[in-house]
């Protein structure tokens, strides 16, 4: 099992910090500045906010042992030359795991949205995605290919149902969830394919000018087109009437078209995509949070798995192909499902 550096013991944590200071120092004038935490990392990184004088600037401690500085200056360069607002690198010590970044604020999408001005972020959010989109490669990213896919997958009965809920599933119930991912995989996979950040939500989306200020792009891949669009409107951690949500999906899925991105032309089978594509992202982050949990010590991620789950229940309830996804969690979490009939957006 791999443990993370606090748990690794403070005096390692108090050392690299130690560390990070003294590189810091030698790029920047840190003379009577402050360093503290600037943000909680879901991984093994850690964020510091140097102020100097009137301004600030980010530096980033990322353990070699667990993280590859590299992979993050690499993609930062691709999303910046596409058009997109990413902290630039201002000092690197790849063998360290130190960076140096311009600081974005302390306002992240998830603490400024509301109902009057959601319109209007998400917009910028949306015109992000399609220049990040637009730039697209192959060969550029690693592949978002069956395996690591799949992998993902494999986190739901592992951490979230194994693990968390302590429920071992019998071989009638293994095989229709076996089946529900070959479907699910299927789909993905057949989806055309573009960059994707693969955690494009309202925690790595900072309220800047330009906005939005992009953030924890490193694991992005090649892949299908609408998993950042699912991670955006199907939030973890920010939920809206589904009447609205679509509606930015169409709202992309229109912008999308005008900018000869290849979606699919009729919007009944993108949305069937899109909602799909967020089956796999909630059943893998449903996994997630549980292993942030009982492998990390990360508790506050729990408070999130409802509304994953809501994301999960509504979209498995639409398709007949996902029913007995929908029959699992209701007997997960000891509910009886209602006869409910298979839904098309068109």
């Amino acid at each position: 099992m791999i443990e993370s550096p606090l748990r690794e013991g403070n005096a390692i944590a108090m050392d690299r910090l130690e560390q990070l200071r003294t590189w810091a120092s030698s790029q920047v004038d840190l003379a009577a500045a402050s360093m503290v935490p600037a943000s909680e990392d879901a991984s093994f990184r850690r964020y510091f906010r140097l102020t100097l004088g009137r301004g600030s600037v980010i530096a980033m401690d990322a353990p070699p042992s667990h993280e590859d500085c590299s992979v993050f200056v690499r993609v930062a360069r691709i999303f910046r030359e596409a058009g997109a607002n990413v902290p630039k690198i201002l000092a690197q010590d790849l063998e360290r795991g130190f960076l140096l970044l311009t600081d974005f604020g302390t306002t992240p999408y998830l603490q400024a949205l509301g109902q009057g001005n959601a319109d209007v972020l998400y917009r910028d959010a949306l015109d992000a995605l399609i220049r990040i989109q637009r730039a697209s490669r192959a060969h550029a990213l690693p592949e978002y290919d069956r395996g690591l896919l799949a992998r993902e997958l494999d986190l739901f009965p592992q951490w979230y149902v194994d693990r968390h809920l302590g429920c071992r599933l019998d071989a009638t119930r293994t095989a229709a969830l076996g089946g529900v991912i070959e479907t699910l995989l299927a789909n993905n996979l057949a989806q055309p394919r573009v960059f994707v950040h693969r955690d494009y939500h309202s925690r790595n989306l900072m309220v800047t000018a330009p906005n939005p200020g992009i953030l924890d792009f490193q694991d992005a891949v090649f892949g299908p087109i609408t998993y950042d669009l699912v991670s955006l409107l199907k939030d973890a951690y920010i939920e809206w009437p589904e009447a609205r949500i679509l509606d930015w999906c169409v709202r992309y899925w229109e912008m999308a078209r005008a900018a000869s991105l290849p979606v699919a032309g009729d919007f009944g089978h993108f949305y069937r995509d899109f909602e799909w594509m967020g089956v796999q992202r909630h059943l893998k982050v449903l996994g997630i949070f549980a292993r942030l949990w009982h492998r990390d010590g990360k508790e506050r991620y729990l408070a999130d798995l409802p509304l994953v789950l809501r994301h999960l229940q509504r979209a498995a309830e639409r398709y007949r192909e996902l029913f007995p996804l929908a029959d699992l969690l209701d007997h997960l979490h000891g509910r009886r499902r209602a006869v409910v009939h298979a839904f098309s957006p068109r």
